[in-house]
């Protein structure tokens, strides 16, 4: 029993030691596929990781999505990329998101999303532009919406990657 129990110990570690340095290496791939504006090959690699969780990858099909770089251009679709990184706590695609509500790009247009996805953002290392934008979303806010926003945003919790 011990004997197989170190087997399969031994088995799970080496798929990791195989998986995981692949996963990177996909990641980091895209990265320089959309770096070098091969926005097919970033698509390609990119989509797998997102469907899979990865919040960066997410985020990068968002603004892939948002900008229409080696997909059709689609407002619907990069908000729905975003929200998925974001809930994870990715404060980049927190950012964009907020940025989304702020304008009405892809969702309806919401102050009070706004505020709290630029003020995860800024909580989590965005800051200045963050808190710029936050300020903009608040002055377009009643005081009771800015409440609201605040309260929503001290019991945000990040999502687990199903």
């Amino acid at each position: 029993m011990w004997n197989t129990l170190k087997i399969v110990l031994a088995a799970v570690v080496l798929a990791l030691g195989f998986w995981l340095p692949a996963m990177a290496g996909a990641m980091e791939d895209a990265e320089t596929a959309w770096n070098r504006q091969d926005y097919a090959t970033a698509e390609r690699l990119y989509r797998p990781l997102a469907e899979q969780g990865r919040a960066g990858a997410q985020h990068a099909l968002g603004k892939m999505y948002e900008n229409g770089e080696g997909v059709q251009r689609d407002f619907i679709e990069a908000a729905r990329w975003y929200r998925l990184a974001a809930e994870q706590g990715h404060t980049g695609a927190q950012f964009y998101l907020g940025g989304m509500y702020y304008a009405g790009e892809g969702v309806a247009r919401d102050y009070v999303q706004a505020f709290v996805w630029f003020s995860l953002s800024e909580a989590g290392g965005q800051g200045d532009f963050a808190a710029k934008s936050r300020a903009k979303a608040a002055e377009k806010m009643t005081a009771a919406q800015i409440a609201e926003a605040e309260r929503r945003v001290r019991e945000w919790k990040p999502a687990k990657v199903k």
